[in-house]
């Protein structure tokens, strides 16, 4: 009897790669064995499969039924391969239509009375198939809003098991009726408004920094005492960013569906902000898993913001995760048999406070902390990586004087129109490179008289700071980078002496 063969998808990371699901049946004791490298999840599929064609109407026959996952070397982790090994059973039975099943992914987890359970990571898996030229997809029910997601591919929705057998042509027992779906629980977006630039209450130049971050998407480290401000800036940074270009919308939207959150109909527009707490472990912050590998906090803050409050709390195991990832905009998370890549393109944002007690530098100035501890308080970040962050601000607490005069601030709506011009201007003047902001920009490209290298006379200050050593050569790039973004928000064609100096007070301000 010929083999039945359907297909299903094994996840790593954002990346999926098609499994040929094969099912023989053979004239031995009944049994039904999983071969192919699967997990412990997956090799209990055979009790929930049985269980599950028997309450669905269309039992498997009383014989040894082994199931092959091709190719044997590849991983293979969770539940979502139950659906394909059970229609691979049944085609093998000639409970199908082979034919039909050989073309279709199948992917969710079966209850023990028939029905789907959705799965996650649906959205990026129905997203490798089409890459890899399937145009029909099977999911459940509770997976078919994001499944949908994607352009391109059929995509059908089934409540349990009979259903599906029904769809590819098989008879089910007539006494087992129709099945209500399982569908995945809605967790509420958080509709907390994080309200409007100008709530900011004076600290005009903190406010012109954070644009200056947000047009040409700089990291931002800010110390100050507690109360100056520096959570309710780091709160407004992506209301001042742009909307999700189509294909990051469906890159955040994959990483919520692999996280386990639910993903709706409509794709993300807004970037997303992710701010984990200081007791966060390095596999929170990377991402990571003894089984399955899920996201960390990096990447589910990709193409949006990562804010870290109190960062000097944070182990210095965990911030030192974060250096690679400023560079490359990924992250790898290495296993004995897998290497898993997620994007990780994000802004940094650091809060610190300036000592243990937070009060040095603050009115009245009640700091008890010795010297020593302050400097050891901040040395907790380190050197190497405050030298990946382009834009270091002091933030101080806004006295009654400043309220007295303040006047009209700035709103987060003309915030954003400025920094929308700045990133055209951007993007216009990259355009026949890779990148579409200034912060994205590699360093020799800036330094070479075909890039966009500067004249002598706008560089001198900076050069100065490096021949002394009060610089290092990232920093001279990052600084020439932000120079080049106020440029843009001036409307200026190219950074002159002024934009190099502010750019380089901006990194050296929390030095001061």
């Amino acid at each position: 009897m010929p083999v039945a063969r359907t297909r299903a998808m094994a996840l790593l990371g954002l990346s999926g790669s098609p499994v040929d699901v094969e099912a023989d049946l053979s004239a031995q004791l009944p049994a039904l064995v999983i071969i192919g490298l699967a997990d412990t999840a997956l090799s209990e599929a055979r009790e929930r499969v049985r269980s599950a064609a028997i309450n669905a109407g269309c039992p498997l026959p009383a014989r040894r039924l082994t199931v092959n996952l091709s190719p044997a070397t590849l991983p293979k982790h969770g539940s979502s391969f139950d659906l394909a090994i059970a229609l691979a059973c049944l085609g093998a039975a000639d409970g199908v239509d082979r034919a039909s099943i050989e073309h279709v992914v199948h992917l969710g987890e079966l209850a023990l009375d028939g029905r789907l359970r959705p799965v996650d990571g649906v959205l990026p898996a129905v997203l490798a198939a089409r890459n890899a030229g399937f145009d029909t997809v099977m999911v459940p029910v509770g997976n078919r809003e994001e499944a949908e997601l994607v352009a391109g591919v059929r995509v059908v929705a089934v409540a349990g098991l009979r259903e599906a057998v029904e769809w590819h042509g098989g008879p089910v027992d007539g006494s087992a009726g129709a099945v209500e779906p399982i569908l995945r629980e809605q967790v509420p977006e958080s509709l907390e408004d994080a309200g409007d630039l100008a709530d900011v209450a004076g600290n005009a130049e903190a406010v012109e920094a954070l644009v200056a971050a947000a047009a040409g998407g700089h990291h931002l480290s800010m110390i100050g005492p507690p109360g100056a401000g520096k959570t309710m800036l780091a709160a407004r940074l992506p209301a001042l960013l742009p909307d999700l270009a189509p294909e990051q919308a469906l890159e955040v939207a994959s990483i919520r569906s692999l996280g386990g959150r639910a993903v709706g109909a409509v794709l993300p527009s807004r970037p997303p902000l992710e701010s984990p707490h200081h007791t966060a472990s390095s596999a929170a912050m990377a991402g990571g898993g003894s089984r399955v590998i899920r996201p960390g906090a990096v990447t589910r803050a990709a193409h949006g913001v990562l804010f870290l409050d109190e960062a000097p709390e944070f182990p210095a195991r965990v911030l030192d995760v974060l250096r690679q990832p400023l560079e490359s905009g990924v992250i790898e998370i290495h296993r004995s048999n897998a290497v898993a890549r997620f994007p990780a393109s994000f802004q940094l944002v650091l809060a610190s406070n300036p000592c243990p007690c937070g009060q040095y530098g603050a009115p009245g100035d009640g700091c008890t902390c010795p010297p020593l501890t302050r400097r050891r308080y901040l040395g907790r970040l380190s050197g190497p990586l405050l030298d990946r962050v382009d834009i270091r601000l002091v933030v101080r607490r806004v006295s009654a004087a400043d309220l007295r005069e303040q006047g009209a601030g700035v709103t987060t709506a003309e915030a954003r129109r400025r920094v929308a011009g700045a990133r055209g201007a951007a993007a216009e003047r990259l355009s026949a490179t890779p990148w579409r902001t200034n912060a994205r920009v590699p360093g020799p490209w800036l330094r070479t008289p075909g890039g966009m290298r500067l004249a002598p006379a706008a560089t001198r200050r900076l050069d100065q700071a490096l021949e002394r050593g009060g610089i290092t050569m990232r920093g001279y790039d990052r600084v020439i980078r932000l120079a080049w973004t106020l440029a843009d928000l001036d409307g200026a064609t190219s950074p002159a002496r002024e934009h190099v100096g502010r750019a380089l007070a901006l990194r050296e301000a929390a030095a001061a």
